[in-house]
C-alpha cells in the first residue's frame, strides 16, 4: 500500500469514530460522505417544562425569568453539525445555522 492509501484509510477511521461519538451523544446523521470525509449530523431541541419553569419565577419573585428565556431561546432550537476532515487530515467541527 502506498502512504496516500495508508492516510487515506487513517483518515477514514478517524472519521467514523468522530461520527459515531456524535451518534452515541443523541445526533442523527443526515447525511455522510466517505470520499469527502464530511457529514451532516442533527440534533432535535430539548423540550421546555415552560409550568415548572413558571413556578420557579414564582418563587423566586421573577429572578428566574433571565434563566427560563435563556432555556427557551438555546435549548429549544434544533442544532446542525458539519463533520469534516479538511485536506491536511485535521478533523474538525462547525455548526451549521438552522432557521
Amino acid at each position: 500500500m502506498s502512504t496516500h492509501q495508508l492516510a487515506q484509510t487513517d483518515n477514514l477511521q478517524v472519521f467514523s469514530n468522530l461520527i459515531s461519538n456524535k451518534l452515541n451523544n443523541g445526533f442523527v446523521l443526515e447525511e455522510r460522505n466517505d470520499e469527502l470525509f464530511f457529514a451532516v449530523l442533527s440534533k432535535g431541541g430539548k423540550v421546555i417544562d415552560h409550568s415548572f419553569n413558571f413556578v420557579i419565577f414564582i418563587f423566586t419573585l421573577g429572578l428566574w425569568s433571565i434563566a427560563w428565556l435563556y432555556l427557551t431561546l438555546e435549548y429549544s432550537k434544533p442544532k446542525k453539525i458539519l463533520v469534516a476532515i479538511d485536506e491536511d487530515g485535521i478533523p474538525f467541527e462547525e455548526k451549521c445555522f438552522v432557521a
